[in-house]
């Protein structure tokens, strides 16, 4: 994708005349915590390969609190809103975030709307809660999110009509992509109207699919149970004559919980996800691999991601969740069924066990890991609109928090590169394939 400077530029509602309230420092080295100013940039890429040059002027602007803010405190009403689907984290968000515009700026209000993006819309009745201290003292320990969940988008125009009804200043927006299309539908309609809201976006996706970030809050913990999930695969297939353990984890078009769970457990023997086909049938495909495996160590381990192998059911058409994602064939049971069926035609008798943890690994509450990056995120994304900037997204790009314009995070989805080191990882810890079918069968 060729990129532009102009791609990476973030928008901003105005001029900045207001003091921060926040009295930090402005000089290196005097050990204050200091503020981070507008031409503080970092490199988009960091390496180059074969004499490519590294282009110094794809920069992202570090993301954090700014010397002077665009709203006054006592004046600013702000809101955020939970989308999409759970995921670990999301009560750490909302409590951080709550805790940076309260005790911190002082803001004079913040509000939660229920139940996404429909909760904006009056037409749905659902009225927003006032957050205050004792709302959020312990949601932290809770999974889920305390003002919910749901997918679909409104009309945008009746959104930002309730912002400005409202008098709010800022909209966080806490979701995954089809949270920041609307996030970003509702920055445009709020910039044709010339109202000064801000926008601003939290990254949240277990699937860790959205580009120009690094890792999304939610993802670390996905990773720790499915590893769990594994274990508990591994342990049924070792302890019975010629056990398979096949476990189902999320990732619709992206396969990283199921690669990054492969290596956080080291018991995989078959990894499979959307960006690597893999054949089923035949010389060399999946079930003559899993044949020979279980004849060789009488057991095997396979993980398979719900995007993953949609080539093998019949082309129909496909039906679509609220959000506009397609909504998959269920190849975890098409694996077990075709297990089954295929062993029954053989000498060998399996005891196949299939576990399916997809919505335990997003409803249970973030590690320790995850609570700390969903602090971080909560407040860089409070400075952020604070600040006045708008229509973006916070990131993590090469260890820093920074401000992603969220036209260039919807601009693509992330997915695993099967060229990449990390797939290279995979199959080294599997010892499978790097495809497993076609050509390999041969080699």
């Amino acid at each position: 994708m060729g990129l532009s400077p102009e791609q990476f530029r973030v928008g901003s509602l105005g001029a900045r005349t207001i003091p921060s309230p926040l009295k930090l420092s402005r000089e290196r080295g005097d050990g204050i915590a200091n503020y981070v100013y507008d031409d503080t940039y970092l490199l988009y890429q960091v390496t180059s390969e074969g004499g490519e040059r590294i282009r110094s002027d794809l920069r992202l602007e570090v993301a954090g609190p700014r010397e002077s803010i665009l709203f006054n405190p006592p004046d600013t009403r702000a809101a955020m809103v939970t989308c999409g689907g759970l995921s670990p984290g999301l009560n750490n968000v909302i409590r951080s975030m709550y805790f940076e515009l309260h005790y911190k700026y002082q803001v004079k209000e913040v509000i939660g709307f229920q139940y996404g993006y429909r909760g904006i819309n009056p037409a749905r009745g659902l009225e927003p809660i006032t957050i205050t201290p004792e709302f959020v003292r312990t949601i932290h320990n809770e999974g889920g999110s305390v003002l919910g969940c749901s997918r679909g988008a409104e009309e945008t125009s009746v959104i930002v009509d309730r912002l400005q009804e409202m008098g709010l200043s800022i909209l966080f927006c806490i979701g995954g992509d089809g949270t920041l299309k609307g996030a970003h539908a509702i920055a445009e309609e709020v910039r044709a109207r010339g109202a000064r809201i801000a926008i601003v976006g939290v990254p949240k996706t277990i699937d860790n699919d959205i580009p120009f970030v690094y890792k999304t809050f939610g993802f670390d913990t996905a990773v720790g149970v499915v590893r769990e999930a594994l274990q508990a695969a591994h342990t049924e297939a070792v302890g019975t004559p010629n056990g398979i353990g096949l476990v189902k984890v999320m990732g619709r078009d992206s396969g990283f919980i199921a690669a990054y769970g492969t290596l956080a457990s080291t018991e995989v023997n078959y990894c499979l996800i959307p960006e690597v086909p893999f054949d089923l049938y035949g010389e060399g495909g999946l079930l003559d691999h899993l044949d020979r495996r279980i004849r060789k160590r009488g057991h095997a381990v396979i993980v398979v991601a719900e995007g993953a192998g949609q080539e093998l059911f019949k082309s129909a058409a496909r039906a679509r969740d609220e959000s506009g994602n397609i909504l998959h064939s269920d190849i975890g049971v098409l694996l077990r069924d075709e297990i089954n069926a295929y062993f029954k035609q053989t000498d060998l008798s399996i005891s196949l066990k299939y576990i399916d943890p997809s919505y335990m690994i997003r409803s249970v509450r973030a590690d320790a890991n995850d609570a700390v990056f969903c602090d971080n995120l909560a407040r860089s994304a409070v400075h952020a609109g604070m600040a006045g900037k708008t229509d973006l997204v916070i990131g993590l790009w090469h260890g820093l928090n920074v401000h992603v314009p969220i036209p260039l995070a919807i601009s693509s989805r992330k997915k695993v590169n099967p060229e990449s080191n990390l797939w290279r990882n995979v199959t080294g810890a599997t010892g499978q394939p790097l495809r497993i079918g076609g050509q390999e069968a041969a080699r």
